[in-house]
């Protein structure tokens, strides 16, 4: 999966003097990832061209639905990113125990790369403060294993969100999209794991009308 993180606070060049100093941060963005629109997205982009490289363990025979995008650090406005280059490497086995939630190595190793560090944390604290956060999000009953495609505006997809987490207002949630694809959720947590507002995430959330999800493989 490739990392889109970089529109949920815009340029990060000089909003904020700790920029990126591992550990000072304010708070998470936990990405859930719609992976039916990746994969679609994916599809699209081979069309015309043979494909290069191994297949995208994601977009397999396993069905999935919202996988663990990442859980990035963030200042109030701006994040930071890369924090320490090259990144300590991570060992396998926290890889493999990792593919559950994100079933990608690459996208577990980019995610340590570019985000984890900056938390501060160890690799295995980093790993298991993702795992926390996604344990902290119900995912509401109809975005579970749809069948058929279902089209869905931003504000049905928050309120959604918001009525199966007790404690989570509309300020905390933001729907992502590209072109007519519901792409990713991003909720909004407090350095210890709680729901928080984030205007500054909130205010670049998707605008559009209407955005289709498509439906988990094999649907």
């Amino acid at each position: 999966m490739a990392d889109q993180s970089g529109p949920v606070a815009g340029q990060t060049a000089g909003q904020d003097r700790r920029q990126n100093e591992p550990g000072q941060f304010d708070f998470y963005v936990l990405a859930l990832s719609w992976s039916p629109s990746y994969c679609e997205a994916a599809a699209e982009r081979r069309v015309g061209r043979e494909s290069e490289g191994r297949p995208d363990p994601q977009c397999g025979e396993r069905p999935f639905s919202f996988v663990v995008h990442g859980l990035w650090p963030q200042y109030e406005r701006g994040f930071p990113e890369y924090c320490q280059v090259p990144a300590p490497r991570l060992n396998r086995e926290i890889v493999s125990g990792m593919l559950d939630l994100m079933p990608s190595p690459r996208l577990v190793f980019n995610q340590w790369d570019k985000h984890g560090i900056c938390s501060g944390l160890g690799a295995r604290g980093y790993f298991e403060a993702v795992r926390k956060a996604r344990a902290v999000v119900k995912i509401p009953d109809a975005y579970l294993e749809p069948e058929r495609t279902l089209l869905v505006t931003p504000d049905e997809v928050e309120e959604a969100f918001v009525k199966a987490n007790p404690g989570l207002d509309r300020e905390a949630v933001a729907v992502a999209c590209n072109r007519n694809r519901l792409t990713e959720v991003r909720i909004c947590l407090t350095r210890e794991l709680g729901f928080r507002a984030c205007p500054e995430v909130d205010r670049r959330a998707c605008r559009r009308d209407r955005l289709s999800m498509p439906p988990v493989r094999g649907g």
